[in-house]
């Protein structure tokens, strides 16, 4: 399952610390995003729905693609 790069940094600043909490934190936020927000509220259900279908272990097996990298 590859995510877009606009879903790996959505993911980025909600936290990768697991999948299940990654998950809570995007599904907590939802509710906030206003009207006007279409392509970040259609972001967040695709990063969701593909959060979903994955096991841990693949979300571990990408969790190291969604360390922000400053340089």
């Amino acid at each position: 399952m590859k995510f877009t790069v606009e879903e790996t940094n959505l993911m980025c600043i909600y936290g990768t610390d697991s999948r299940q909490g990654l998950i809570a934190e995007l599904e907590e936020m939802q509710p906030h995003l206003q009207e006007d927000e279409v392509e970040l509220v259609d972001l967040t259900r695709s990063t969701l729905a593909k959060l979903h279908t994955m096991s841990n272990e693949e979300f571990e097996e990408v969790k190291s693609e969604l360390v922000a990298d400053f340089e």
